[in-house]
This record gives C-alpha cells, sequence and structure tokens, in this order.
C-alpha cells in the first residue's frame, strides 16, 4: 500500500502565492473558509469553485499533488455524502425501495457537501503548507499572535509547536507505511477479515510508530538544545516579514469573493444548502 500523500508538504516554487507574506495568507485562509461557509446555493458555489481553480492556477502546483493531498478524506467526503443521500427528506422520492428512500434534495446536499470539503481542504492547502515554508509560517503566525503575549500567552511556543506538528505528517505517515511493509514481510494480513479483525492487525503497527515518534521528538527536542534554542524570546530573524501591494491585493480579493457569495446568496435562484 503506497502512501503518497502531500499533506503538510512545502512545494518550491516562485509563483504569486509563494510570494505573499506569510501573515497575509493565513488571513485570507481564515476570511476563505469562512466565504466556503457562508456559500448556500448554487450560484454562490459556483463562485467559491472558480475561485478555487483561479488560486489552483496562481499557485503553479501540480493538479497531481493537489489530488494526492485529498486522498486521505476521501472516506469522510464518501460518508458525508452517503449520509446526506441516504437521510436527507425532500417531498418526492426519486428511489423508493423498501425503506431506502432518495430524494432529489439529498442529492444536491450530498453534492454540496462535497464541493464544500474539497475546495477548503484545496485552498487552505494551497494557501498554507503547500506555498508556505514551515519556519515563515510559525513567524507568520507568531507575529499575528503577538498582541496576546502581552497577557502571558506563550505565542512563539504555540506557533512552533503548531508548526512541527504540521511537519511531521508527512514523517508519521511514511514511518507507518514502512513498519506495516515491515510486518507484511512477516506474514502480517491488514485486508482480510472484519472490522474488528483489521484493528487487531493494526496494534503491531501502532506500538512501533508511537515508540518512533517519541523517540523523533527527543532527537529534535536535543538538536534544538544543542543550537542553544531557548524559546522566542530575544529572538532574530534572517528574513522580516514585509507585506507589499501583492498582499493587499489578494486580501482584497477575498474580502470581495465573501461579499459576492452574500450578495449571491441573497439575490440569486435556485437550490440552497439545506433549504428547499
Amino acid at each position: 500500500m503506497k502512501m503518497d500523500i502531500t499533506f503538510g508538504q512545502y512545494v518550491e516554487g516562485n509563483s504569486i502565492l509563494h510570494r505573499l507574506d506569510p501573515r497575509a495568507k493565513l488571513i485570507i485562509a481564515i476570511l476563505y473558509v469562512v466565504a466556503i461557509f457562508l456559500a448556500n446555493n448554487v450560484c454562490s458555489f459556483a463562485l467559491i469553485v472558480a475561485s478555487a481553480v483561479l488560486i489552483t492556477v496562481l499557485s503553479g502546483i501540480s493538479p497531481r499533488i493537489i489530488g494526492r493531498g485529498i486522498r486521505p478524506v476521501l472516506i469522510l467526503i464518501v460518508f458525508t455524502a452517503v449520509i446526506n443521500i441516504f437521510f436527507v427528506r425532500g417531498d418526492h422520492p426519486l428511489v423508493s425501495f423498501y425503506f431506502i428512500h432518495i430524494y432529489r434534495e439529498g442529492l444536491v446536499n450530498a453534492a454540496f457537501i462535497i464541493i464544500r470539503i474539497v475546495v477548503l481542504i484545496v485552498c487552505t492547502s494551497l494557501f498554507l503548507t503547500y506555498t508556505t515554508t514551515p519556519i515563515a509560517l510559525t513567524d507568520g503566525l507568531e507575529q499575528l499572535l503577538a498582541p496576546l503575549a502581552k497577557i502571558k500567552v506563550p505565542v512563539h511556543e504555540f506557533s512552533m509547536m503548531m508548526t512541527i506538528a504540521l511537519r511531521f505528517i508527512p514523517t508519521l505517515i511514511e514511518e507507518t507505511e514502512k513498519i506495516m511493509n515491515a510486518q507484511k514481510a512477516r506474514g502480517a494480513d491488514f485486508s482480510s477479515g472484519g472490522l474488528i479483525k483489521r484493528a487487531r492487525a493494526l496494534i503491531p503497527v501502532l506500538i512501533p510508530l508511537f515508540i518512533s515518534a517519541f523517540r523523533r521528538a527527543s532527537d529534535l527536542a536535543t538538536a534544538m538544545e544543542c543550537r542553544c534554542y531557548t524559546g522566542g524570546k530575544g529572538r532574530t530573524r534572517m528574513n522580516v516579514l514585509r507585506a507589499g501591494v501583492k498582499d493587499f491585493v489578494f486580501l482584497f480579493g477575498v474580502v470581495a469573493l465573501g461579499a459576492g457569495v452574500v450578495l449571491l446568496n441573497k439575490f440569486a435562484g435556485g437550490y440552497r444548502f439545506g433549504l428547499y
């Protein structure tokens, strides 16, 4: 089983998204998520999808890489869509077979859910992990949360912890793949049997994975101590973050996108998510 997953990895490039200030990208990502959840009809969802395609083109990231990033949540997407198909009720069923009833409203809700989850994952990944290095992401998050340091909130430590967690997701996935391959070479079977049997088969994988994770954490702590890391107090930066015109243009664009979604929700017709 090849776990070719790119979530949490930085993809080197020189696109306009790569050159944006990480502080602006964090704010843009938050505003974009709000715009995604505000969309509730066909027209507003179409605007969100069009903006996602434009962002993908501007990022210069290969669609194949983006597709591999969506792969880990396919089960969640399918499960959520199935729940909407079979449990959302409407006026006139399209399919009625014993206790199974499928309504047009359920299919529309499932489509909206799929679009929302896919766009959410793709665009937040493009703005953050795919186009922003872990160091830049840490600096941007730390500076945005800097006012909280006045009330004794450990801003630097929190930012470092979040960035390291994102950075080590691909490493842990790769480690899981190696352990599973080693177990398969010794006769382990992860693909047959019922749910309980498969869960029990994962125990020999989880134990060495946890041991490996703690060992990596210990090695990282030792390496940081050897480099005299003492936290954020008195720390200087080689690259000072400076916002430019392009950052404010993107911020204005996302705000305009949110305004467009609100207007389309109010004045455009057609199906509405959860409302019929």
